[in-house]
């Protein structure tokens, strides 16, 4: 092992070792420990190697499957997604991927599906950004860990939608960006986000606009359940914006996304 390669790893311990310091309440240790397992130490270590990361930072959110993690590259600021394999929430997954149909060969255990998981959010990431939708550009999927692009400043993310305050014209502009991505996503991404509120939006304070992050559960239209999903991210984008004077029915919302 060359010098180059310990002290990448030293850095990589560092930072595990700050975000460990930093989290006092032992549940979060937990947390920390369950997602820094040896595999997934091991993939970290290899992608540093390959220059794709040149130093982890703290924990930028934690979440009931996965935990994104904040990350220099050589030209970019990084977001490291890690998915926990001893995730409990494993069963709602199941029902994402098992009718995607470009999941049929998956083996049903809980490493397999957490791996295509993680290649799903990936090619869902790529497939909407193709399509014109502002989302952070994917890098990597390895296993259990998506990288993609950091979306933020000076080490913190932008806000989510749900923390952003906005006057009432501001938010009906993100509300038609929201609707028009919808729309995006659905014609020429083939894609309904699946899980999408004002907790899966962040939104970039320097020109207002939302940024759909958290793919994984993105169906294609053809899954059994996309238009059931379709109606629900409908549904909650309505409700969230209601607070705002924004009174569109479902079925309206609907025709707008559909449209030819």
């Amino acid at each position: 092992m060359g010098m180059d390669q310990e002290k990448k790893i030293k850095r990589i311990d560092r930072a595990k070792d700050k975000s460990r310091v930093r989290e006092k309440d032992s549940e979060r240790l937990k947390v920390e420990e369950n997602v820094f397992d040896v595999p997934t130490l091991k993939i970290l270590y290899t992608l540093s190697n390959k220059g794709i990361i040149k130093a982890m930072g703290g924990a930028i959110s934690t979440g009931k499957e996965a935990n994104v993690f904040y990350a220099e590259g050589p030209d970019k600021e990084l977001a490291v997604k890690i998915y926990r394999i001893a995730s409990s929430t494993f069963k709602a997954m199941d029902a994402y991927i098992m009718k995607d149909p470009r999941f049929t060969n998956i083996r049903n255990n809980k490493r397999d599906i957490i791996f295509a998981w993680t290649r799903k959010e990936f090619q869902n990431l790529k497939r909407a950004k193709n399509a014109g939708v502002r989302v952070p550009e994917p890098v990597i999927a390895e296993k259990n860990i998506l990288i993609m692009e950091f979306m933020g400043e000076k080490e913190r993310p932008y806000p989510l939608l749900k923390n952003t305050y906005l006057e009432d014209d501001e938010a009906k502009l993100i509300f038609d960006t929201v609707v028009e991505y919808m729309r995006l996503l659905y014609k020429k991404a083939n894609l309904v986000h699946a899980d999408l509120s004002e907790y899966n939006i962040l939104i970039d304070p320097k020109d207002l606009t939302p940024i759909f992050i958290d793919m994984g559960q993105s169906v294609t239209l053809e899954h059994p359940n996309s238009r059931e999903f379709l109606y629900r991210d409908v549904q909650n984008i309505l409700r969230f914006f209601s607070r705002y004077g924004i009174k569109d029915k479902p079925e309206e919302l609907l025709k707008k996304i559909q449209a030819e």
